[in-house]
């Protein structure tokens, strides 16, 4: 989570520009009302002609509902994102929140301003140009938002990446017939924030609008999936690691002990240096990123690094040092053969 003197100003940095493009659209509205067909455009095909209706109401309840969700969720990664505590990352993320903002508004406006003066909104035609002006407002709306940036009291750098190294190379005291384990459970606010707002948007615009199905669902769905997601399991023994979603049991990654060479704790950030949240995978490493800070970082015997976003991760790579140093390999290889022979493990009975 960022924290920072400035928390109130970056959330309302980050609230501002939807909470402009609310009031912007509102204002055409209220501008063109009375030149309005009962039945309003609210979506045009490829070739600009109208193909989808809403009413008068179910078109500012959407209006409404989607600038503040989406307001909502990007007040929210950006004060739990650890890439908002330095400037240059606050200023990416304003410059992503801002644009977005903008490029909502115009078509939603520009769609009020197509249906003025008609019989009926079947009647409305879109101009495709429209999108290159969206396009246009939303850059101009980024250099906004990154400038803005410079309104909060920010440092100008960030620690590079493996520069916050905890211990990662220490051991643990472990007898060689000694069994240990390490269990942690990490998530992401941000994600589960996601998932939470694109399932309530999904049931909003099912209850509002005359979608039909898809569209909810099309929204319901994925948002399920993120928030079920946005939890994990990390576990360290003699197994090796293994991460697992936290509310469903499969599927699950797990890194053998002859898998890994050593494990170390670093603080990575999330969108610079795994370019997002989830499960990500960019040359050289991939990882279970939750939020931005503190990660268990191992190298696999390939030579790539995989991460997970945990706390008290210097613990978990302690133990897999030990665990790998002292020889759980073969350990684990003999445990296999037991089960197969049906013979109980017998470490940790002597």
């Amino acid at each position: 989570m960022a924290r920072t003197s400035g928390g109130a100003r970056i959330a309302l940095l980050a609230a501002l520009p939807f909470m402009l493009g609310l009031a912007a659209d509102l204002a055409v509205y209220a501008t063109v009302r009375d030149q309005l067909p009962d039945r309003l455009a609210r979506h045009f095909g490829a070739d600009g002609d109208a193909d989808g209706y809403v009413g008068h109401g179910g078109f500012l309840a959407m209006l409404v509902a989607v600038f503040v969700v989406l307001g909502a969720v990007s007040v929210f990664v950006v004060l739990r994102s650890e890439f908002a505590t330095y400037r240059r990352g606050l200023r990416g993320l304003l410059a992503v929140v801002y644009a977005t903002a903008a490029f909502l508004a115009w078509p939603m406006g520009a769609s009020l301003v197509a249906s003025r003066g008609t019989a009926d909104g079947a009647a409305a035609v879109f101009p495709l140009w429209h999108l290159a002006v969206a396009v246009g407002v939303a850059a101009l709306a980024a250099g906004a938002g990154a400038g803005l940036a410079r309104c909060v009291p920010l440092p100008d750098a960030r620690s590079p990446l493996g520069a916050d190294a905890q211990g990662g190379a220490d051991r643990i005291d472990l007898g060689r017939n000694e069994i240990a384990g390490w269990v942690r459970r990490t998530g992401s606010w941000m994600l589960s924030g996601m998932g939470v707002a694109l399932a309530a948007a999904g049931i909003v615009i099912l209850g509002l609008t005359d979608e039909g199905w898809l569209t909810p669902l099309s929204l319901f769905v994925p948002g399920l999936l993120i928030a079920a997601f946005a939890r994990a399991c990390v576990t360290v023994d003699r197994r090796g690691l293994t991460v697992s979603p936290g509310l469903v049991p499969w599927p699950r990654i797990r890194l053998p002990l002859d898998r890994i060479e050593s494990a170390d704790t670093r603080r990575i950030n999330a969108l610079a240096d795994y370019g997002g949240w989830g499960y990500r995978i960019v040359p050289g490493r991939s990882g279970i990123i939750m939020r931005s800070g503190e990660a268990l970082v191992v190298r696999r015997a390939n030579g790539k690094d995989f991460a997970v976003t945990v706390e008290d991760s210097a613990t978990a790579a302690a133990l897999l040092n030990t665990l790998v140093d002292r020889g759980d390999r073969a350990g684990q290889a003999g445990q296999a053969d037991d089960a197969g022979r049906g013979t109980a493990p017998q470490d940790g009975r002597r």
